[in-house]
């Protein structure tokens, strides 16, 4: 069965588990993006590499997080985690993985903290430049 990836719906996805708004993003991606111009992007199965690559250095989320992340797989993993008692169960998600999930999370919620972080700063110097 082939895993589809809205590359465009990760986007959204991840930039709301941020607390990035579209004009936010918009505003970091460039003088020739707007609020519009995001929703449509998020709008888009497939994203243009050259454009998920800035995308990801201004989240700070690595690309193939928007590349790989597909609907069946977020359900497998959630209902494999979530749903049976067997306490083997995360190494049942992937048999070859050589790292530990819940680290991973752990890493991402870190820099999702630091992202709104650097967001709020960012904001803060906005309103005080127009003041």
């Amino acid at each position: 069965m082939e895993q589809k990836v809205h590359q465009g719906r990760n986007v959204k996805r991840f930039r709301e588990m941020l607390g990035i708004k579209q004009e936010a993003l918009a505003f970091d991606l460039g003088e020739d993006w707007n609020q519009k111009k995001v929703s449509l992007l998020e709008q888009k199965d497939v994203v243009e590499e050259a454009l998920l690559q800035k995308i990801s250095e201004v989240m700070k989320i690595p690309i193939e997080a928007f590349q790989n992340f597909g609907e069946d797989q977020a359900i497998n993993v959630i209902s494999n985690t979530f749903t049976s008692n067997d306490t083997s169960t995360l190494n049942a998600i992937n048999s070859n993985c050589n790292f530990n999930p819940l680290d991973k999370m752990v890493e991402l919620y870190e820099r999702i903290i630091q992202q709104q972080k650097d967001t709020i700063e960012k904001l803060e110097k906005m309103i005080l430049n127009n003041n």
